[in-house]
């Protein structure tokens, strides 16, 4: 039996950078971790090999589209989906082999397996019990899945699944227009498969600016995306290899079924805590499921923390990141502080869409005023040499003070161009602040100093 100050259930991004913090902070730590690799879903089934598969579909786009208008002429690229996959497989290798490296210059235990808590202070891998001061649970989440669709992860798929599939499908139905859904649907119609999203909201990716969503729909749409909103989806049935999707539209109680080769289930996602034997401890959950916790991240049980998708917030490996980091200082007897108010959200389809802070709607709601500052990326020089200029940079400042409250980007590089927004809004900067600052040009960030001036006297390119 070994006894660690720290020992972390789970090696996903919250709890492999919690090990780290806690190493680099003078811990003894291990970490759990049943995987073969360690970097949890992010790593092997989520962030990283969908982003391997939607750079190299947009890469294919790219030759069938605008190569030519280029000067590049040839006969545009055909698809080997076996050496495509291949390179997810090592780019998600190098990802997880870096962590391994990691944890061996910091001097962390991977304990291999999967763990339990029979009692605080114990964490059980195997049959061997190690003692533990702390202990942290970073055990991440899995997906939901609707009741009357059962999953084989061949016909009908979760994120996982459809990361390995034998082959492209001729056809997939994708139920649920979130992130996920939306990701690896367009990843499938750049490859030439007949896509059809099923949501049961009116609007695609519940939560965002409607605007914005408004325009990231008539972009997939233009890029072959088929859309079914306000439906409930009753069942899939599966015969003959493939899948029939029966689903009712709600304003007029329709019934309507649809086929497809695959059906991909992105109905969103659960914490992950089958088998710690936390009921049997009495650590609190939510009504949803989650892991209760207070502003330390501890539990109702001392000694027993949590993070990232096992508690409250949103699913995103970056916000698991930072609650890691800030437990590890907990623990060292530090004040650390993690603002909600500005994680960042992106979704890395092309254009990308990112946001940070309000939405109109929640202002609108909270009856705020505010002003809004739009430019689009068609006066962006950068982009429109690219063939990006689709999209517009959305800021929303309060009213009397210009302080930014919110921004929305769809566009070139919306994933990065969203951090400086985080940066002004973390230290309370108002439009003013980023119209003054100067942008290199050519670079798409300019869209962003338009939209700050476009909150003033007016944005100069358009």
């Amino acid at each position: 039996m070994s006894s660690y100050d720290v020992i972390v259930i789970g090696a996903g991004p919250g709890g492999y950078v919690s090990a780290i913090r806690c190493a680099q902070l003078g811990m003894k730590v291990a970490v759990v971790e049943g995987r073969e690799t360690l970097g949890g879903t992010c790593l092997n089934v989520g962030c990283i090999p969908s982003k391997a598969l939607l750079h190299a579909t947009h890469m294919l786009h790219e030759a069938e589209h605008n190569f030519a208008e280029m000067g590049l002429k040839g006969k545009a690229p055909s698809v080997d989906w076996k050496q495509m996959i291949s390179y997810k497989e090592k780019t998600v290798g190098q990802n997880t082999g870096g962590i391994e490296f990691l944890f061996k210059k910091n001097k962390i235990d991977w304990l291999q397996g999967w763990g339990s808590i029979p009692e605080a202070g114990k964490v059980k891998v195997g049959d061997e019990v190690h003692d533990a001061k702390n202990i942290i649970i970073a055990s991440g989440s899995e997906a939901s899945v609707l009741p009357g669709i059962e999953v084989d992860e061949k016909t009908v798929v979760t994120s996982t699944g459809a990361l390995t599939l034998p082959k492209v499908p001729k056809s997939l139905v994708v139920i649920g227009a979130g992130v996920i859904g939306l990701e690896l649907g367009s990843v499938y119609a750049r490859l030439g498969a007949e896509v059809t999203v099923i949501e049961y909201l009116d609007a695609i990716t519940p939560g965002m600016d409607a605007e914005i969503a408004r325009q990231f729909q008539k972009m997939l749409t233009k890029q072959g995306l088929k859309f079914t909103l306000g439906a409930a989806v009753q069942g899939v049935e599966v015969k003959n290899n493939k899948a029939t999707v029966s689903y009712v539209v709600r304003k007029d109680e329709s019934e309507h079924t649809i086929t497809a080769d695959t059906v991909l289930v992105a109905t969103g996602r659960k914490p992950y805590t089958t088998g710690l034997g936390i009921d049997a401890l009495g650590v609190a959950l939510t009504e949803r499921g989650q892991i209760k916790t207070d502003a330390s991240y501890a539990t109702n049980v001392p000694g027993i923390y949590a993070i990232g998708d096992t508690i409250e917030g949103p699913m995103l490996a970056h916000k698991a990141e930072d609650e890691g980091m800030a437990v590890a200082e907990v623990i060292a007897g530090q004040k650390p502080h993690v603002n909600y108010g500005v994680i960042p959200g992106v979704i890395y389809t092309h254009p990308e869409v990112s946001n940070v802070g309000e939405t109109e709607e929640t202002l609108k709601a909270a009856g705020r005023a505010y002003k809004v500052g739009k430019f689009p990326f068609l006066g962006n020089a950068r982009a429109k040499a690219n063939f990006a200029g689709d999209g517009f940079v959305k800021l929303l400042v309060d009213a009397q003070t210009d302080r930014i409250l919110g921004a929305h980007i769809i566009g070139p590089m919306a994933g990065d161009l969203i951090h400086e927004i985080c940066v002004a809004m973390e230290f309370g900067a108002a439009a003013e602040d980023i119209a003054r600052t100067c942008h290199a040009h050519p670079t798409y960030s300019e869209a962003v100093r338009e939209a700050a001036l476009a909150c003033g006297d007016g944005a100069i390119h358009v």
